[in-house]
């Protein structure tokens, strides 16, 4: 079956429009408590949001939909997605519901399924919700059996506690002066708070949400408010976090800014260190820097990579015994503590790192020298451009070009209409023409696909 709704990371889509409505998130509820259905236990749900204004139709939404089920519910309110993966094993519950679109504009939003165990939903079993939703079963509970909703006034601190458990005892950041930009989103009180009771002076960012400013030049989606912050209150490192905050980007004393691949690098070198590195090495996707592989090759440690997602990074870490894995946007697993990418976790493992080496963030954290890498995301509106033979002919010039000593990637985005055109290479002229040349293709047969 070819799946409708959901993509590389839940469903997504334009708030109020077809999928992301209120009757798909109904749907969508009812669906998935009938394929979920374990036992005969009274089941029960963690739901959570980020800021985004659609958050207020799509949260009543679900909880109907369960609630008519006969599920109970556990609003927890805007907290990261990660909070809801712990929150969801925490209270033995039975599903998590995480409501966000990531780093998308506030236009959008999304819907993230976890398991009992935190982890996020299968492919195979999110085909089975979207098969039961295509059947249009109803089998609701009856009357008296009808769920229940309520809220969890703690749930802010009881995530504020675990993601401080994961701070290396006996160290403190006092001295730090850290800028943390929380993109107006799910993270806007946590974050903040994480580090302040952990000793630092703390410059917030992105903490007035409206409902619409989520991911809007702040965040890991605009970081020069907070490179730009770094530099003028002589802060000793900036964090920027995306709207759901599952992700992050790092800025050292000079404002320059450090990406996933340099973080898992530090990382590992870390944790390698102390015999804390599972697997040998991380797991990593297609779009990491062959920079990072040859630092860990170095190091006798191992790169395997998978295709482009957080799913798939964890089902690879699980499945050959990795604790370490991410993407080079930022999306980083910390195994041996969470199920899913944690900003804000993640980013106490940087802070670890650089309060031990007592040094510069820029001396600590840059670990090995970036291939020139160029990524270009061109936007189609309409038919598939990766089957056109002129897209095809572009794909086959540019990979001959860059020969044995660089690569190539092109697909298509799993959570926006996106082609994305990676190259990478020694030869930094070589990288942009080719990827100039394969993005115009598409254009070209996104223009065709459209007349």
């Amino acid at each position: 079956m070819t799946r409708r709704l959901f993509g590389t990371d839940g469903i997504r889509g334009r708030a109020n429009e077809d999928p992301m409505t209120a009757e798909t998130a109904l749907a969508v509820a009812m669906a998935t408590a009938r394929v979920l259905n374990r036992g005969s236990h009274r089941h029960t749900v963690v739901i959570g949001k980020d800021t985004r204004l659609s958050g207020y139709l799509l949260e009543p939404s679900l909880t109907a939909g369960f609630i008519a089920m006969g599920l109970d519910v556990v609003l927890v309110g805007p907290l990261p997605t990660p909070a809801i993966a712990m929150l969801t094993r925490s209270l033995r519950a039975d599903l998590g519901v995480m409501i966000s679109a990531s780093h998308n504009p506030f236009y959008d939003n999304g819907i993230k399924l976890f398991g009992p165990d935190g982890h996020k939903l299968s492919d195979e079993i999110e085909t089975e919700i979207e098969t039961e939703m295509e059947a249009g079963g109803n089998g609701r509970a009856k009357s008296a059996q009808l769920g229940r909703a309520r809220r969890l006034d703690d749930a802010g601190g009881r995530y504020i506690e675990f993601v401080k458990n994961t701070f290396p005892r006996g160290l403190r950041l006092d001295g730090l002066k850290i800028v943390i930009d929380c993109a107006h989103g799910a993270a806007y009180r946590v974050a903040p708070t994480v580090l302040w009771e952990l000793g630092a002076e703390v410059i917030p960012l992105g903490v007035k949400p409206d409902g619409i400013n989520i991911n809007r030049d702040c965040g890991t989606m605009g970081t020069e408010a907070m490179q730009k912050a770094v530099v003028e209150q002589g802060a000793h490192i900036g964090i920027a976090l995306d709207g759901d905050a599952d992700r992050l980007l790092v800025s050292d004393e000079a404002g320059n800014l450090l990406d996933g691949d340099q973080l898992m690098g530090l990382i590992a070198s870390q944790w390698n260190g102390t015999g804390r590195l599972s697997g040998g090495g991380i797991v990593a996707t297609v779009m990491s820097n062959l920079g990072l592989e040859r630092h860990l090759e170095g190091q006798g440690l191992t790169l395997a990579r998978t295709a482009v997602g957080d799913r798939y990074v964890v089902e690879h870490m699980r499945r050959s015994g990795f604790n370490l894995g991410g993407e080079q946007s930022g999306h980083i697993i910390l195994g041996d503590h969470a199920t899913t990418g944690d900003g804000l976790m993640v980013a106490l493992q940087v802070l670890s790192a650089v309060v031990e080496a007592k040094a510069p963030t820029s001396r600590v954290c840059s670990i090995f020298k970036p291939m020139p890498q160029l990524l270009k995301n061109v936007r189609f509106s309409g038919g598939a451009p990766l089957e056109a033979m002129i897209v095809k002919d572009a794909i086959g010039n540019a990979e001959r070009r860059l020969g044995k000593s660089g690569r190539l990637l092109v697909r298509k985005s799993g959570t926006e209409p996106l082609i994305r055109v990676m190259a990478e290479g020694e030869d930094e002229i070589l990288v942009a023409e080719v990827v100039e040349a394969v993005s115009a293709a598409v254009l070209l047969a996104g223009a065709k696909a459209a007349e």
